[in-house]
């Protein structure tokens, strides 16, 4: 049985859009995604594969994607204590 698609209100999808492009056009945000597109890394891993970026950029443009359900933020436990990241579902369909 096809499932039916679910409506949205015109002003429900402006706003969904405008936040994407929001967060999107932001400087390292499409690199950040680009790159936990492939597999989850840890906060170095992340820095070294995203060039040029500082620590407290990249963790600002980490900490904005988790707040828009974009990114997970795992902590391993160690030793070492390591934190991981990775794409949520919603991350996935940007993609």
């Amino acid at each position: 049985m096809a499932e039916k698609a679910q409506e949205h209100g015109a002003a429900e999808c402006d706003g969904a859009i405008s936040l994407a492009f929001t967060l999107l056009g932001k400087r390292w945000n499409g690199m950040i995604i680009d790159v936990l597109g492939s597999q989850p890394l840890t906060f170095v891993a992340l820095r070294r594969a995203v060039t040029g970026i500082s620590d407290a950029v990249l963790s600002d443009r980490l900490t904005e994607l988790a707040g828009a359900g974009l990114v997970a933020r795992t902590v391993n436990d160690g030793p070492p204590i390591s934190v991981s990241y990775e794409l949520t579902t919603a991350g996935q369909r940007l993609i």
